[in-house]
């Protein structure tokens, strides 16, 4: 949508291929259906967010940065706000505006919106001269064609990896895709156990095989039947590659408490509840699902009188609450991902104007590049980025 408005305003006849019933599906549910647009923040914090090939998008980003996709949306219409993190978002909180003002805009500036699916690339001498689809079939004469189909995450909205193939097909490499901000899984049998507990204000940590430190974040995160999810978990499997290392996450579940200010905890509330049974007692620490687990893992037997417990004893608690350990076997599949990582090598693509270096007049922008980043509005930042850049470039291609 980004690509096709700026290329219509910069005077190009544009034509809008989707297969979806409606345009900008996957948006309704970004940013848990408030979508967040953008990250209000300098270029260097931009540049620090995407861990992946963010060289490539340092022109894009310059001509349209966060300030020029939060005045874009504003001019639109569309009251922004700016809340914890730089995160922006709609002041009415609803996805549905967003996608709104880009469908308005869309008919404003004539662009033909057409329900359709390409299924192939028509190439001659180098250059694209044609576009197959499903319904239309043979769509002959384009001097500019761009390719933004999204990654493969979620493709009951439309991303269904059509993209790659097209790119494939056109003589791209596509670098092995995988699902980034993901689920995480564990073969760990806790997290089973504790399926459904959700817990707040924790701090994680992931180290690697060398144990060092890739992630460390204060949040929320959930137990699942398969692992861990939730939003700390998410932003964590940006940093995390299981083609390269093994991983295991650490869970401090009382991060506002040192170990001395926990153990004086532990002292008041087993004076408190000195003549109840270990396991009961734990209820007043941890959500109560999660005491079992506990007993388990300190190894004092449930039944044991809270009077009973040893120094070393209450000290393999206050260590188990401040490093709960999961081992983490991968990641969730790629369907699964809030973005996919991997895709065109940005090596075969301009970074100014988008446009492939095998194929010429075709642009390809957004999640089917081999860029992904972190949470926090910079992978939608990077969508209207690399939009403007191919629509620019598509629109004077056309005037030549």
């Amino acid at each position: 949508m980004m690509a096709a408005i700026t290329a219509a305003r910069a005077g190009a006849d544009v034509l809008l291929l989707e297969p979806n019933e409606k345009v900008g599906r996957k948006l309704y549910i970004t940013g848990k259906g408030r979508c967040n647009v953008t990250n209000n923040c300098e270029k260097k914090e931009l540049m620090a967010s995407i861990p992946r090939n963010g060289k490539f998008l340092y022109s894009a980003f310059d001509r349209f940065g966060p300030a020029d996709a939060m005045s874009f949306f504003e001019s639109l219409g569309v009251p922004l706000k700016t809340e914890r993190g730089n995160r922006v978002f709609p002041v009415s909180d609803k996805a549905a505006d967003i996608v709104d003002a880009l469908f308005l805009e869309l008919r404003r500036q004539r662009v033909e919106m057409r329900r359709d699916r390409v299924i192939g690339l028509t190439v001659q001498d180098g250059a694209l001269i044609g576009v197959r689809t499903e319904n239309s079939g043979e769509l002959k004469g384009c001097k500019a064609f761009i390719l933004a189909t999204g990654g493969a995450s979620y493709p009951r909205t439309g991303s269904t990896g059509d993209g790659y193939r097209l790119a494939e097909s056109a003589g791209h490499t596509i670098v092995p895709i995988r699902g980034s901000l993901v689920p995480l899984e564990s073969k760990d049998p806790c997290c089973a156990k504790l399926q459904g507990v959700s817990l707040r204000n924790v701090q994680l940590w992931v180290k690697n095989e060398r144990g060092k430190i890739v992630f460390r974040e204060q949040g929320e995160l959930l137990f699942t039947h398969f692992g861990l999810s939730g939003p700390l978990v998410l932003s964590a499997s940006a940093h995390m590659d299981f083609g390269k290392s093994v991983y295991t996450a650490h869970i401090d579940l009382k991060p506002a408490l040192d170990e001395r200010k926990l153990d004086a905890r532990l002292l008041r509330d087993f004076e408190e509840r000195a003549n109840q049974d270990y396991a009961n007692a734990l209820g007043g620490l941890v959500p109560r699902s999660m005491a079992p687990v506990l007993v388990e893992r300190t190894g004092i037997p449930a039944d044991t009188k809270v009077h009973d417990i040893r120094k070393e004893q209450r000290r393999r608690l206050l260590e188990s609450l401040k490093d709960f350990t999961v081992s983490l076997s991968g990641t969730r599949p790629v369907e699964e991902a809030v973005v996919t990582s991997g895709g065109v090598a940005v090596s075969e693509v301009d970074p100014k104007t988008m446009e492939s270096k095998q194929v010429k007049g075709l642009f390809i922008a957004g999640e089917l590049l081999d860029v992904d980043a972190y949470t926090g509005g910079f992978n939608l930042q990077i969508a209207w980025s690399t939009g403007y850049a191919a629509g620019l470039a598509a629109a004077e291609r056309m005037s030549n």
